[in-house]
């Protein structure tokens, strides 16, 4: 029993490389990566609920840079990059209008002292932030701390 269970984990472990694309709905994580088929809204639910809720991988994928996730170049804060996985389209929306909970709330776990002046680069700066419409949220971590 033993041996198979160590067996099943290196599997998984050396089939995750196969497994690297992940689908920009519901980001990186376990469930990016074991349901394949994103042709339905229940199909995208259960991926986003198991890349953030049932199993938390999502948030040590993004920190570790396994499970499909891209790794932040610069090191932040765990809270922070949570905090934006979980409300990129809010976030991208207050960013563009230069102001709103969300980018108070960032600034805050960013440690930023001038917050006004933050939310002001931010919205100079929208489209250096997100650079596609598939935007990741460790390339958008990444572009607001460049600037």
């Amino acid at each position: 029993m033993k041996k198979l269970i160590v067996s099943l984990a290196a599997i998984a472990a050396l089939s995750s490389v196969a497994f690297a694309g992940v689908n920009n709905q519901t980001g990186c994580g376990l469930g990016s990566m074991i349901i394949k088929d994103d042709s339905s809204a229940v199909l995208l639910a259960l991926q986003a609920t198991t890349n953030h809720a049932l199993s938390g991988n999502q948030t040590f994928g993004i920190t570790s840079g396994t499970s499909g996730c891209t790794k932040t170049k610069i090191v932040m804060n765990e809270r922070a990059q949570e905090f934006v996985a979980s409300n990129m389209d809010q976030l991208a929306k207050e960013i563009a209008m230069g102001h709103g909970e969300s980018v108070d709330t960032l600034s805050e776990l960013l440690a930023v002292e001038d917050k006004e002046a933050f939310a002001s680069a931010l919205q100079t700066n929208y489209k250096n932030i997100y650079t596609s419409e598939n935007a990741q949220m460790a390339d958008v971590l990444d572009n607001i701390a460049t600037l």
